[in-house]
């Protein structure tokens, strides 16, 4: 099954990984953090902010791809603090608010100044 590279200049992007990947029918979102794209920096200071721009930076990877949100089967999401956890959880139910996906949070490895949370996602393209 081939693989296409997903792209889009409404999302932030590196040379060194994929925004995202279709293979068959499902899309693979890389983590991604609350970069503003238009501006390339983070979207601000607080969980919140940073949530709800990294989940709209997913979203637009998604749709570049032909699929939505409500297409969502999994998501990862990486903390800076676990503490961010209530903040994060209160952004992201706006985003899921009936049917969500299945969903894991862990702590973010390597202490990066600046992004409070990386969050990735699995579509179906049923």
């Amino acid at each position: 099954m081939p693989r296409q590279i997903i792209g889009t200049t409404s999302a932030p992007s590196s040379p060194v990984f994929g925004q995202g990947v279709t293979a068959g029918s499902q899309v693979f979102v890389s983590g991604t953090t609350g970069i503003d794209p238009s501006t390339g920096r983070m979207a601000g200071d607080g969980i919140q902010a940073q949530t709800r721009q990294a989940l709209a930076n997913c979203e637009s990877v998604l749709l570049e791809a032909g699929a939505t949100l409500d297409d969502v089967v999994e998501v990862g999401v990486l903390l800076a603090d676990p503490d961010d956890f209530p903040g994060m959880n209160e952004e992201y139910a706006r985003w899921f608010a009936s049917d969500p996906p299945a969903r894991y949070a862990a702590r973010l490895g390597p202490e990066i100044p600046g992004p409070l949370v990386s969050i990735r996602m699995t579509a179906w393209l049923g």
